[in-house]
């Protein structure tokens, strides 16, 4: 099996055996270009502004990257003179504010985006849908909640927290932790188990049909935050960063899986437990 990576020029991606291409989603005649020359079975696309606090800063970006970029991809996907396996990842964050009683939450629920990140994902979900049935792609979407793991970039929670810990361990910086709102409740995957989810979903997944991804179990960042303290032995002082804090904030997100474990078998196997503690000993690596 033969994997082709895209990236932006400037970014370093290394994977024996991979094939690394620079690409920028928004240039569609190079996507083209690209598709051509490469001919995939399978396209992943996975090219997105993903941060929820970035795209409050910068939403034109987003809205570029995330609901245009996606259109490039899938108008490229139809000049191929053959119908490759397409799956477009979306985001939990879709689901938005959750009411009483919705969760976990199918994919049947209604979307009540809270962000601007979550808006765009929706919008492309909706796009996915309808190119897949005007246009007879084999095309699949996912809804993908919090993933984590080992090389994260620390913009995200997790990464964030662990890597705090591993510069305070190290002496860069005040035992004190700085965290935003630590109430919410969230549903978070590893990314290893995500990986195989999309793999088995790129095969066995139904066109025009949308997927989530989760562990299927929410926990609170506060959880989270102490899973982590507790595998440090330093003593650190936490205080709330009123610049971590979002504008809008989703209470609590868990996911329903049961749909994909009964199209492709798919159940997550690593626990946060474990997932935390490899994401904390990757930081106290490279501090």
């Amino acid at each position: 099996m033969e994997v082709h990576v895209t990236k932006l020029a400037g970014e370093q991606v290394e994977k024996k055996g991979v094939q690394v291409y620079d690409l920028d989603i928004l240039d569609r005649e190079a996507i083209v270009s690209l598709l051509f020359r490469i001919r995939p079975d399978y396209i992943f696309h996975l090219a997105a502004q993903s941060s929820v606090g970035v795209a409050w800063k910068n939403p034109g970006l987003t809205v570029d990257v995330n609901i245009k970029g996606s259109i490039n991809v899938m108008d490229a996907v139809r000049e191929l003179y053959y119908k490759p396996r397409v799956l477009l990842i979306g985001s939990g964050e879709e689901y938005g504010h959750i009411r009483e009683g919705e969760n976990p939450i199918t994919e049947e629920n209604r979307l009540r985006p809270g962000n601007i990140y979550a808006a765009t994902k929706a919008c492309q979900n909706m796009i996915g849908n309808i190119y897949a049935k005007a246009y007879d792609m084999e095309l699949m979407m996912v809804r993908a909640f919090n993933h984590i793991g080992p090389c994260q970039s620390p913009i995200f929670v997790v990464a964030d927290f662990c890597k705090q810990v591993a510069e305070i361990e190290k002496g860069k910086r005040e035992p004190v932790m700085y965290v935003g709102n630590l109430n919410t409740k969230r549903d978070f995957t590893d990314v290893r188990d995500v990986v195989e989810a999309y793999a088995l979903l790129i095969q066995k997944g139904i066109a025009g049909e949308t997927y989530n991804v989760g562990s299927g179990h929410a926990v609170s960042i506060q959880e989270v935050l102490r899973l982590i303290l507790s595998l440090s032995a330093k003593e650190i002082r936490v205080e709330v960063d009123a610049n971590k804090i979002r504008p809008v904030d989703v209470a609590l997100i868990e996911a329903d899986i049961g749909k994909i474990r009964r199209t492709t078998g798919w159940t997550p196997g690593i626990t946060l437990e474990q997932t935390i503690r490899e994401t904390l000993d990757y930081w106290r690596e490279r501090v």
